[in-house]
């Protein structure tokens, strides 16, 4: 039996058995169940307004929620059902591990010839030091391909252009996202073939390619044996991005001091600015829905370079295409909405402001002037990834419901494996 038939249908069996027990001890612990979300929804209110306050009032607010959280802990993991409870969620979760497994694909690309003068240019720093860790510039040098590296202070924009004047016929990049559009705006201007070198922290854009983000040096493969295809690329102000921009307030803290050494706290510092009613109306974002209706303020506008998936048990924040021409947009908890959130695609989106605006580009913080005006680059991009790696995002046969879930999963045990790209030619 062929390992995703397997997964399949341990992953139905433990989700069936899991929701299964889970309601039979909802139900049991009925009227307790009620009082439970009751609490849970009061301490989120109480949070939300804590977020916004400073000092001793957002102390007081912030700890009656956690007062609340934990109340709602002991009422749920007391009594007899708590043993039988545990277990539910237990197997859910195995069984969602199992169908995230079974759901998983290797694309099919066409074959591309491999290039004559490849280059990668890597960033030593990026990723704590994972190219120099992996020896890359020696691994490059064994496939044939020339490492350049990217120095703290260097014109990175133009030892790339430098190097395609050069003669070079295909660009990788070895970094975080931002060099990796950096190089992959260059490689599209030019008609040049990409290849994503996961040498990053966190490596995004490599994981919705489908390259393997544990193999840095398996990737180099990608000009030796590789395939082909086409993807987006997005842009904000004519700037290239390959992931997303991030407006509000995630992109107001990142711009400052201390952000790196206390996250959470820089987050917490600046709500009030960014949400609460003695922010800056300058810095208001004004939008337009999908509807065409006009807004004012959000907490965070993400644009992304082709949709997210959000909200899912399975590949939630991951894009399960890069190749469909569109952008995502997701606004959270604007003021005067008639919901706290909505996503939605488009082709184009526009954010105004009375002040230059923070964005937080493929991770880099920046400062933009408005207007704003995003836009999609439809198969901007040749890519070249290792016949070796998956070639697809982990989330792209993955379902949106989960009757579909099943049903996809039914498919599988049938003996119907889901292919993603073309045949090799």
């Amino acid at each position: 039996m062929r390992p995703h038939r397997r997964l399949a249908i341990t992953a139905l069996i433990l989700l069936v058995i899991g929701v299964v027990l889970f309601v039979v001890v909802a139900m049991s612990r009925m009227p307790r169940g009620l009082a439970t979300v009751a609490m849970m929804i009061v301490a989120a209110r109480i949070a939300s307004d804590g977020i916004l306050r400073r000092g001793a009032a957002r102390t007081l607010r912030l700890g009656a929620a956690l007062v609340l959280l934990v109340a709602v802990v002991v009422l749920t993991l007391t009594g007899e059902a708590m043993v039988a409870g545990l277990v539910a969620v237990a197997l859910i979760v195995a069984g969602l591990a199992a169908a995230r497994r079974a759901l998983q694909v290797h694309a099919r690309w066409s074959l591309a010839p491999r290039p004559i003068h490849p280059v990668v240019v890597w960033n030593a720093k990026s990723g704590g030091g994972k190219a120099v860790k992996h020896d890359l510039a020696a691994e490059a040098r064994r496939r044939g391909i020339r490492p350049i590296e990217l120095q703290s202070g260097d014109d990175w924009e133009q030892i790339v252009r430098d190097a395609v004047a050069g003669g070079a016929d295909a660009l990788a990049a070895a970094g975080g996202d931002g060099t990796q559009a950096l190089v992959a705006a260059i490689a599209a201007e030019h008609g040049l073939p990409f290849a994503c070198i996961p040498a990053g922290t966190r490596n995004h854009f490599a994981l919705d390619l489908g390259v393997a983000r544990a193999d840095v040096v398996g990737a180099l493969d990608a000009f030796v044996d590789g395939t082909e295809r086409l993807i987006d690329l997005a842009e904000v102000n004519g700037r290239v991005f390959v992931n997303n921009v991030s407006l509000g307030l995630y992109a107001q803290a990142v711009q400052r001091d201390g952000y790196r050494d206390a996250k959470l706290r820089t987050i917490l510092n600046t709500a009030p600015d960014a949400l609460g009613p003695t922010g800056d109306p300058n810095q208001e974002l004004l939008w337009a829905d999908d509807s065409g209706e006009s807004h004012r303020g959000a907490a965070v506008i993400l644009v992304s370079n082709d949709i997210y998936r959000l909200g899912h048990a399975i590949g939630t924040g991951t894009r399960p295409r890069v190749d469909e021409g569109i952008l995502g947009v997701a606004a959270l908890g604007g003021i005067g909405h008639d919901r706290a959130w909505r996503q939605w695609a488009t082709t184009t989106f526009c954010v105004d402001a009375g002040a230059p605006v923070a964005a937080g580009v493929d991770g880099e913080a920046l400062v933009l002037d408005p207007p704003l005006l995003f836009t999609s680059r439809p198969m901007a991009l040749r890519v070249r990834i290792a016949k070796s790696h998956p070639g697809a995002s982990p989330s792209a046969i993955q379902p949106d419901s989960v009757v579909d879930t099943i049903r996809v999963l039914g498919r599988i045990i049938a003996g119907h494996t889901p292919l993603v790209g073309v045949p090799d030619d």
